[in-house]
């Protein structure tokens, strides 16, 4: 469905307000929803003081903290909102490397909510490890459940005469991804919306991912990775994505896996997808212990521990 011209000039507003902020040499790590949170209770982050307590740490602010212009463009891109004399930014601008991100406000909350944290952070470092080792060229290109849009910005400026396309399910994902390349000067990013790679076509030298592999109960977008324990997307993505790989084409998915009486079930289930010749692969745990907060959530009974993993599969011949 085409953008309407409210919409258009919304964006175009928020690609202004990032142009503003990194003019203004902003920058900001995000951190996670935990850090976040204990921050924010202290009692000196009640109010924000600063660019970064406005579009990072998503702190209430007064009208006064922002110049008239940086309040135009958050009112003209409509993610303003007001709380009686106090107002709050629902977009959060964060930096990764050079580059200058704009996604969901915490709480991240709504079902549509574009998310970007340290997995966005690890999932760019096994993106630049691969592109520093890889020898098939990269021609085409896919960022599935793109988000915030990482993985098809870094693709996009490492390999310049590539097509590189970012598809996600969310619509407000797909302008925050367009926002983003826009503001990193890159031509050669497009937009679709999609399901993995449904009504995407031909195949691809690299494909990447970094999909949601939470249990959430309230199955938001973002987060739920479907399954018993938020595994099914991961594992739909490493089925589809590679039949959709040419010769020599790599797909890195970047995840996460609950872990359960010392076994590994992403892990196991690879190896029974991934047998045969076709495929030369490496699975890497990456971090032991991520997002341990969950453990507590309904589900997450048995779990002993989320790790972050990242699977490397090559199409041989």
């Amino acid at each position: 469905m085409p953008a309407s011209e409210e919409q258009i000039q919304a964006d175009e507003a928020l690609l202004q307000l990032g142009k503003r902020l990194r003019a203004d040499g902003y920058r900001f790590t995000c951190v996670s929803p935990a850090t976040h949170a204990r921050n924010n209770a202290r009692p000196e982050a009640q109010r924000a003081c600063t660019l970064r307590d406005v579009f990072g740490w998503s702190r209430p602010f007064a009208a006064g903290l922002l110049s008239a212009d940086q309040l135009q463009q958050l009112a003209e891109a409509q993610v303003l909102d007001e709380h009686g004399e106090s107002l709050r930014s629902k977009v959060r601008w964060s930096t990764l490397e050079d580059l200058l991100l704009v996604h969901s406000a915490y709480p991240t909350e709504a079902s549509d909510a574009v998310f970007f944290g340290p997995d966005s952070y690890r999932f760019a470092q096994v993106i630049h490890e691969h592109l520093q080792r890889c020898t098939t060229p990269v021609e085409h290109a896919v960022d599935i459940g793109c988000g915030s849009g990482v993985g098809a910005l870094l693709i996009a400026r490492a390999a310049q005469h590539a097509q590189v396309s970012a598809v996600d399910i969310n619509p407000l994902a797909l302008r925050y991804t367009t926002v983003n390349a826009a503001l990193a000067g890159l031509t050669n990013v497009s937009v679709q919306r999609s399901n993995i790679l449904d009504g995407v076509t031909g195949t691809f030298d690299l494909i990447v991912a970094n999909p949601p592999y939470m249990l959430d109960t309230q199955q938001r977008q973002y987060r739920h990775g479907g399954g018993s324990l938020g595994a099914q997307l991961s594992l739909q993505i490493i089925e589809q994505g590679c039949e959709r790989l040419g010769p020599g084409g790599t797909l890195l998915l970047y995840t996460g896996v609950a872990m359960i009486d010392g076994r590994d079930p992403l892990l196991e289930a690879a190896r029974a997808l991934l047998a045969g010749p076709r495929w030369s692969w490496v699975y890497r745990e990456l971090d032991p212990d991520v997002f341990g907060e969950q453990l507590s959530e309904p589900g997450y009974e048995q779990v002993e521990r989320i790790a972050a993993v990242a699977l490397s599969v090559t199409r041989i011949g």
